[in-house]
């Protein structure tokens, strides 16, 4: 069964780029038809999806935060980045990366058969 782990620092300062790694296991990132995904949540907030990466590398991202959003991959060690640039304090969230199924994108929904991480709070503050 695949796992998911996030990491990163925890605490950002405003106009910093924030960088958060999420480590998989009982799968590889590289296998046909998946897509791996960022998606985080603000306090008092629902789930907002930030952006994947696709087992062919190509990468998707949310329009809202297009313009400072990257998300790349390391396949030697099974991970894959999140790099959210320019961060005030509105991008304070738990952060989650998370997989579903062939050719299913995982968004703001936990249904059955995905897979997240446990998430990672990142405080943005001075």
């Amino acid at each position: 069964q695949v796992q998911l782990q996030e990491s990163g620092p925890g605490l950002v300062k405003p106009s910093q780029t924030l960088s958060l790694t999420c480590t998989v296991s009982g799968g590889s990132i590289t296998t046909d038809y998946y897509y791996w995904s960022w998606i985080r949540q603000p306090p008092g907030k629902g789930l907002e999806w930030i952006g994947y990466i696709a087992y062919t590398g190509s990468t998707n991202y949310s329009p809202s935060l297009k313009s400072r959003t990257s998300i790349s991959r390391d396949t030697s060690k099974n991970q894959f980045t999140l790099q959210l640039s320019s961060v005030t304090p509105e991008d304070t969230a738990v952060y989650y990366c998370a997989r579903g199924g062939p050719h299913q994108v995982v968004r703001t929904t936990r249904a059955p058969g995905t897979y997240w991480g446990q998430g990672t709070q990142v405080t943005v503050s001075s």
